[in-house]
């Protein structure tokens, strides 16, 4: 049975908890908040008996085996890193980090460490991408990707009426590209890897968050356009285009409906299991990794070179995060 804890008790965590409910050989065991009185409130719902409001405390209990980290992106590399020197298994929120030297070094202390540290990206687990990567060859070259999540926050009304929560917080290693971006950034890292070249624009706000963006990555033999928005709505889906079709992927971060449009007009649907609340997925392979003991997994490359795109999208548009400069020093 992997014993586990929680950094962050918001909605993004209890949508891990419904997939860590269904599943064998995985409890929630500990609860860390930055006050008592809500982690006690989060751990009461799930009936968790250890409370923490010191991570160090958390990171030292000999009952714990893995820790899921979903504090603000800012916090993650030091939760993390805390986390992984102790010895803990740890499946962290995306974004995995704050830029690439933070990541780099994560993964260097769960490799010294011998423990498991993955991204929870929860798209590239569900059974809707595995299908996509097993039906791709159909589509022959692949030639064009457009990959898009636009998606109009709830926060961004709040926002125009000068009430800045932490997802508009730059200062927070947050805005566009790192809360809705990373989604797509990641779905064309684990497709296609790292891009010979990229351009990158953004749309920035009052306060000089980035609200929207655009990458386009040149590999060569194909191109690929990453498109996202938190202050706009798309209805478009994701489609990749190849010599002999094109696929129709309904939403990259959690893909639902797949179909493949073929050059001579014919339709072929593709069948999977799919749900709302994909978390259970990535929940199971992070288990997975854990019973194998597979410190060096194929997971990490994506992450990795996940965070190579957006810190070059970030310093063609001029998105500098206070962790850059802490990470410089």
């Amino acid at each position: 049975m992997v014993r586990l804890a929680c950094i962050g008790t918001n909605f993004i965590t209890d949508w891990l908890m419904e997939g860590v409910q269904e599943l064998d050989g995985i409890e929630l065991t500990a609860v860390y908040s930055r006050t008592m009185e809500k982690g006690k409130e989060f751990a009461g719902k799930y009936g968790v008996e250890k409370v923490y409001d010191n991570f160090e405390e958390l990171a030292k209990d000999s009952d714990i085996d893995a820790v899921y980290v979903a504090s603000p992106t800012y916090c993650h590399f030091k939760h993390t890193m805390m986390m992984l020197n102790h010895k803990k298994h740890v499946l962290c929120e995306k974004p995995v980090a704050s830029n690439l030297t933070e990541l780099e070094l994560m993964v260097k202390a769960a490799k010294d460490n011998q423990v498991i540290f993955m991204e929870a990206m929860k798209s590239v687990h569900t059974p809707g991408y595995k299908a996509m990567l097993e039906h791709l060859p159909k589509l022959g070259a692949i030639r064009r990707a457009t990959i898009q999540y636009c998606q109009y926050s709830s926060r961004y009304d709040k926002f125009k009426m000068g009430i800045i929560e932490n997802a508009f917080k730059p200062e927070l290693s947050n805005g566009a590209v790192m809360d809705i971006g990373v989604y797509c950034v990641h779905f064309l890292a684990a497709l296609f890897g790292m891009p010979d070249k990229i351009l990158a624009d953004a749309i920035f706000l009052d306060n000089g968050v980035d609200g929207a963006g655009t990458i386009i990555a040149s590999y060569g033999d194909k191109q690929a356009e990453v498109i996202y928005s938190k202050i706009t709505n798309s209805k478009l889906p994701t489609q990749i285009q190849g010599e002999k079709g094109c696929m129709i992927i309904s939403e990259c971060p959690n893909p639902q409906e797949i179909k493949i449009l073929y050059n001579d007009g014919t339709e072929e649907f593709l069948e999977f299991e799919s749900r709302e609340n994909p978390m259970k997925y990535e929940t199971e392979t992070f288990l997975e990794l854990i019973g194998t003991n597979q410190v060096d997994h194929p997971y990490l490359e994506a992450s990795v070179i996940e965070m190579k795109i957006i810190d070059e999208a970030r310093r063609q548009t001029g998105i500098v995060f206070p962790a850059d400069k802490i990470r410089e020093q």
